[in-house]
């Protein structure tokens, strides 16, 4: 490999100009593809197979026949202050004039429901809502009808009475950058700058990230035409894209201006930087695709949709990456070279080159024993909070709380009950009943209102043609309360036995039932994915170092990794510490799919830094064959370089925790966490400490297993030992 990637590295040293040409002809040629053919976002979070996913579909199927019957609706809520209440006719008057007005847009809105005839009013006369449905799925309702329900509601609040909006119906933009994300980019310019100490050299890792960014999304945009893809898709590939696209272009710089001021020429330098870091970025990409990758494996769509999108982009950034670099370090030339010297990472970088040893190189290689001691209780301090870990479905309760989804969602739980905000819906298929399957069904319904945590049950409500009814329940508790789940595990085990007694199959959707479906599956599948995902690693890493205890070492690290990672997302998200700092609904619970999501993420991140650290210390072992001095120059050389990475990374996904998608906001605080603790306790700490101790053991291979393992040359030995051959040929 890199013999190869030297190859390539000087070819495109020499044609700079046609690369970059190339792939602004890519862009382009996306860019009007994506033009022509839009985009396409879902909010879908079923799971194929589940009951849930099953009761819905019949559902749909049942209803697709009736017009009456839509499938989307924006709710209306409305609360008046002191002093008045919604029985004035001041009042009522306003709620009649916005549902009047609302009604005139009668090709895309099929009913408003009137809370007067309804009775959808609260015990106190404070609180009222109405439900608008239209004629069309959700995420197909245009924003002109979104843009038009908020226009028509200023009848009431200019009445002075609230009017918030909640629904199935998105009323929230789709926000791949904002502000606060562009803060994290800035932030990690910063970094740069102050690595290289030089605003030139700083830029080209951000121009060539965006260059891989920009071909990504544009391939995810085009896609979501042909496959359900989540709209926090595009957050998540524009945040592992955009921060490993710096980081790859980091390395490949950073080790060309180290061969520049080992004496080399520019070319040459190109060309080594190629084979050595950039072989590293090859197979460090490749660990994070195959973990992305990995996500289709747990059996959950929208999982499999985020990842491989994800990956894809994490793909194109490494072409990117092996391409773009070196043609604008061409382009620059010797404006990039190392003059000035780097004043921030002392700590990490000596500043006498002559010196063998960085400051925490030293310090690693005098207290290793406490090091690993202290890194396992810091570890464990992290962990021990996950051991209370709650899963739920986002929904509007967890919006931020200036926005109007969010504040109808308390207002609904003020008035009716924090159960209103997570209906049950029941499916009873009687198709199977003889004789009155309507009696059959009022049976059905009262054997289940004798279950605990029930609010109120409404009749069993004939649906289609069929012998097919649905029966919503309201519980006492809320949509993610334990008490809740608690409920459709109950009425699963009642199913049972109604479907055994009186034929009748029984079936809970609504968001509370497919969270327990998701988190079921997810915990099933968990344990292959993990298995799959660390079982490639381990066998590429034995492939790449040629040792068995660095890649073991390295899970065990990543171990350590995700369990204080899951622990700090569990101490932020769910019990509310810094939910100020971070806007987070306090208390709330972890995203369903983030534990499995983070642990495939966060493992081809840590293998990440775990090859550019470790690969640099084969590369002196190899030279030297001293295990101890090729730890420490290991960390004095790759050290700096690692720890600006991480900090870019970090800074990147701190910006998408300030997301106002909640969640986007929970992958980007817990991403940021998980890449600090990683590179600083673990790789940069950890590795090191544990590797002095093994010594040369480190570096054990067996023999047999060494000669029939093929050789995946990412350390440049193949260079190294074409020097010795020409160096040879020329004292001969």
């Amino acid at each position: 490999m890199a013999k190869s990637l030297y190859k390539l590295g000087g070819w495109i040293y020499k044609r700079p100009k046609r690369v970059i040409l190339a792939w602004v002809l890519f862009i382009i040629t996306l860019a009007a593809v994506t033009l022509s053919v839009g985009m396409k976002f879902s909010d879908s979070f079923s799971i194929p197979g589940s009951k849930s996913e099953k009761a819905g579909k019949m559902l749909e199927k049942a209803t697709s026949t009736n017009k009456s019957t839509d499938t989307s609706s924006i709710r209306l809520v409305f609360k008046v202050g002191q002093g008045k209440n919604l029985m004035d006719s001041s009042v009522k008057n306003a709620i009649d004039k916005v549902i009047a007005k609302i009604q005139e847009d009668d090709k895309k809105v099929g009913t408003v429901t009137d809370p007067y005839r309804m009775g959808t009013i609260s015990k106190n006369k404070k609180i009222a809502y109405a439900d608008i449905t239209y004629k069309v799925k959700s995420e197909k309702v245009t924003q002109e009808s979104k843009d038009k329900v908020l226009e028509d509601i200023k009848i009431t609040r200019k009445a002075g009475i609230q009017t918030e909006l909640g629904g199935t119906v998105s009323l929230s933009k789709i926000e791949i950058v904002g502000a606060s994300d562009a803060v994290g980019i800035i932030a990690a310019f910063v970094i740069l700058v102050i690595t290289f100490g030089l605003f030139l050299a700083a830029g080209l890792p951000m121009i060539t990230a965006v260059i891989g960014l920009l071909s990504g999304l544009m391939c995810i945009f085009i896609s979501s035409n042909f496959v359900d893809t989540p709209v926090f898709a595009l957050s998540l590939a524009a945040m592992i894209g955009l921060a490993v696209g710096i980081d790859y272009a980091l390395f490949i710089i950073s080790r060309y201006r180290q061969n520049l001021s080992e004496g080399y020429g520019l070319k040459e330098s190109v060309a080594r930087a190629m084979a050595t870091a950039g072989s590293a970025v090859v197979f460090a990409g490749a660990t994070v695709v195959i973990a992305l990758s990995g996500l289709s494996l747990v059996g959950v769509p929208f999982l499999k949709v985020m990842g491989l999108g994800a990956a894809a982009v994490v793909l194109l950034v490494v072409m990117v990456s092996l391409t773009t670099v070196p043609a604008v370090i061409s382009i620059s030339g010797n404006r990039i070279s190392p003059e000035r010297k780097n004043k921030i990472f002392t700590m990490i970088k000596s500043k006498n080159k002559k010196e063998k040893s960085s400051f925490w190189g030293s310090v690693v290689s005098k207290y290793p024993v406490i090091i690993v001691i202290s890194v396992i209780i810091i570890t464990a301090l992290f962990s021990y909070q996950a051991l209370h870990l709650d899963l739920g479905l986002p929904d509007n309760g967890s919006k931020p709380v200036s926005s109007t989804e969010r504040k109808s969602y308390d207002i609904m739980a003020e008035g009716f009950g924090k159960g209103v905000n997570g209906t049950l819906i029941i499916v009873a298929d009687a198709s199977k009943v003889k004789g009155n399957y309507l009696r059959t069904l009022q049976d059905v319904t009262k054997e289940i209102k004798g279950l605990s945590n029930i609010k109120s049950i409404s009749p069993a409500i004939p649906v289609g043609s069929g012998k097919l009814a649905m029966i919503n329940i309201i519980p006492k508790s809320g949509p993610n309360d334990k008490e809740t789940k608690d409920l459709v595990n109950d009425i699963n085990k009642k199913a049972e036995s109604i479907q055994k007694d009186k034929k009748v199959e029984i079936m809970v959707t609504g968001s509370t039932a497919v969270n327990i479906d998701t988190d079921n599956t997810l915990s099933k599948a968990m344990p292959k994915f993990i298995l799959v995902i660390v079982g490639l690693a381990i066998i590429l890493m034995t492939l790449v170092f040629r040792s068995i205890f660095v890649p073991i070492k390295a899970v065990l690290g990543f171990i350590m990794t995700i369990f204080s990672t899951l622990g700090f997302g569990v101490m932020v998200l769910q019990d509310g510490h810094l939910s100020r700092l971070f806007n987070v609904a306090a208390r709330e619970p972890v995203l369903c799919f983030l534990p499995i999501l983070v642990t495939g993420i966060l493992f081809g991140l840590a293998m990440d830094y775990e090859v550019f650290l470790v690969s640099r210390m084969r590369e002196e072992f190899i030279k030297t064959g001293n295990a101890k001095e090729a730890v420490i120059l290991g960390i004095k050389h790759s050290g700096v370089v690692v720890a600006a990475a991480a900090l870019i990374m970090t800074s990147v996904f701190l910006g998408f925790a300030f997301n106002v998608d909640a969640n986007v906001k929970s992958m980007g605080i817990t991403l940021a966490f998980g890449v600090l603790f990683d590179a600083f306790i673990v790789r940069m700490t950890f590795v090191p400490a544990v590797m002095l101790l093994l010594g040369e053991k480190a570096w054990y291979m067996p023999k047999w297993l060494d000669k029939i393992l093929p050789r995946i040359d990412i350390d440049g030995q193949g260079i190294m030992n074409q020097d010795e051959v020409e160096d040879e040929e020329r004292v001969g």
